[in-house]
C-alpha cells in the first residue's frame, strides 16, 4: 500500500481528505498541518505525493513545493481563486468542493506519474523533446480553437488526463486528432 501526505491547516480537512484517500483502499495517509513536517515526512520515509490546500500554518503550499525533490507531485486543492494564484508548473490542481471520484481518480494518476510503468513510461519532466512539442501543439490548438490563455489550456490537458486516466501525451494527440 502506498503513503500518501495529506497535508492542510485545518485538522477537519485533513481528517475528510484521508477519509476519502483511504476508503478507496490503495494507500494510506500521512497527515501534516506544516511544511516543516511535510519536508520531514518526504526526507525519512521517502514519499513523493502530496495533497495539500493553498497554504500551510508556517509557509505556502507553492513555495513548499519548490523546496521538495523532484521527484514529488504535489496536488493542490482549493477554492478557484486561490488556484489561479499558484502560478509554479507543475503543481496539479482541483477546484474546491472536489468529488470522491475526482480526487481518487486524481491521486490514483498522479501515484502512476511518480513511477515509471511496465513499459517504460517516463515522468511528465523526462518526457523527450518530441513529446513536449506534440503537448505544446495541442495546448496551440486549444488557445486558437478556444481562446484559452497557455496555463488554461495546460491545466484543460492535465485536467483530461487525470479524468479518463490517461498520459498527458495521449490526451495531446486526442486534441490534435479532433481538429
Amino acid at each position: 500500500m502506498r503513503q500518501v501526505i495529506v497535508a492542510f491547516e485545518r485538522q477537519s480537512n485533513c481528517d475528510r481528505l484521508r477519509e476519502i484517500i483511504e476508503s478507496g483502499g490503495e494507500f494510506s495517509c500521512v497527515v501534516c498541518r506544516s511544511a516543516a513536517q511535510v519536508k520531514r515526512a518526504v526526507r525519512k520515509l521517502r514519499l513523493d505525493l502530496v495533497v495539500c490546500g493553498f497554504k500551510l500554518a508556517d509557509e505556502s503550499c507553492e513555495s513548499l513545493f519548490c523546496d521538495l525533490p523532484q521527484r514529488c507531485s504535489m496536488l493542490m486543492i482549493g477554492p478557484q481563486a486561490q488556484l489561479e494564484l499558484c502560478e509554479t508548473e507543475g503543481i496539479f490542481k482541483l477546484q474546491a468542493p472536489v468529488r470522491r471520484s475526482e480526487l481518487l481518480a486524481s491521486v490514483r494518476l498522479l501515484a502512476q506519474l511518480n513511477r515509471p510503468g511496465r513499459d517504460g513510461e517516463k515522468n511528465p519532466a523526462q518526457r523527450s523533446p518530441e513529446e513536449r512539442e506534440l503537448v505544446e501543439r495541442a495546448k496551440a490548438v486549444l488557445m486558437d480553437r478556444h481562446g484559452m490563455t497557455e496555463e488554461q489550456a495546460h491545466r484543460f490537458l492535465q485536467k483530461q488526463s487525470m479524468d479518463n486516466g490517461a498520459r498527458l501525451t495521449d490526451t495531446a494527440r486526442l486534441v490534435l486528432a479532433d481538429q
